[in-house]
């Protein structure tokens, strides 16, 4: 069993959570996921079933879309709601004054990630650091918004919700902490649903109950997409079923001689098979077409 498999992630799970349990559902081993998810948060969680675990890491497509509800007024631990909270302030600011700040965190920022994460500093998790009330120095990071949209807001009780558009690596709940310290007065997230991520989206995904009852009914592959949907955007090169068996066997094909000009190094293309079937990324060096990942 080898593709993709969009999950509706539900709330309370970790990503790990998910891969585990799809692991007893499908009954593999190899699988991976693209793009960690906190427990309270849901939505797009791409999962990689067999050969295409190899496709994790190196997906073009890494942009992620999130509708993320927040919280005026109070600061916690976590910087969402399943914290402590360690601050609270009155709330003035009008849906004006919300907007008003967000061109500065639009763009190309810095944001230094929260305590309560993954990133290692010094070869511990900063969360397992966070948890024995240690907290340490983190180098600022940069990420990029494109598009930050103030989509509700309640000027009486501070609530409201933000659509975000950004790079691999955002820490959503990081974004709402430091845009309500610019308004003085602190910000949580109460909620977060990933909308968009790596190319998929909700429309994409499946809950963890429609993937049970696909395998009940033995039909759990059908439900898989297949791995070169997330490679579409770089060119192709259909092999003749000689130079296809001279390839499997690693041998260099010459790149002229299957109509591929010659290109940077860092132009991947999509090798499919005399049968119309998707083998894996190549790249041209030297005039000669050479394997970068094999999926086949």
């Amino acid at each position: 069993m080898n593709g993709i498999l969009c999950i509706n992630k539900p709330e309370g799970f970790t990503s790990f959570d998910v891969v585990a349990k799809l692991r007893g559902i499908l009954r593999t081993k190899k699988i991976g996921h693209a793009g960690t998810l906190d427990p309270m948060a849901t939505g797009v969680l791409p999962v990689f079933v067999g050969n295409a675990t190899k496709a994790c890491d190196i997906m073009p497509d890494s942009s992620k879309a999130y509708r993320a509800s927040f919280r005026l007024g109070q600061q916690t631990d976590t910087q969402d709601s399943t914290g402590n909270i360690i601050r609270t302030s009155e709330v003035n600011c009008s849906k004006a004054d919300v907007i008003s700040v967000l061109p500065d965190f639009t763009g190309d920022i810095m944001q230094i990630p929260p305590m309560y994460s993954a990133v290692s500093v010094n070869g511990k998790r900063l969360y397992e650091l966070a948890r024995q009330g240690i907290e340490v120095e983190r180098k600022p990071r940069r990420i990029t918004v494109s598009s930050l949209i103030l989509e509700e807001f309640s000027e009486n009780t501070g609530e409201g919700v933000f659509y975000v558009e950004c790079s691999k690596g955002t820490y959503i709940r990081t974004l709402i902490n430091d845009i309500g310290e610019l308004l003085g007065c602190g910000g949580i997230m109460t909620a977060l649903v990933r909308t968009v991520s790596n190319g998929f989206s909700l429309s994409d995904s499946v809950t963890l109950d429609e993937v049970q009852k696909y395998a009940d009914e033995g039909r759990a592959g059908e439900l898989l997409m297949p791995v070169e949907c997330v490679f579409e955007e770089f060119p192709s090169v259909c092999l003749d079923k000689r130079c296809t068996e001279l390839y499997r066997n690693g041998v260099k094909l010459f790149a002229e001689k299957i109509n591929i000009p010659d290109s940077d190094e860092s132009v991947r293309y999509r090798v499919f098979s005399y049968e119309k079937k998707f083998m894996g990324l190549a790249f041209v060096k030297d005039g000669c077409l050479r394997v970068f990942k094999n999926f086949a």
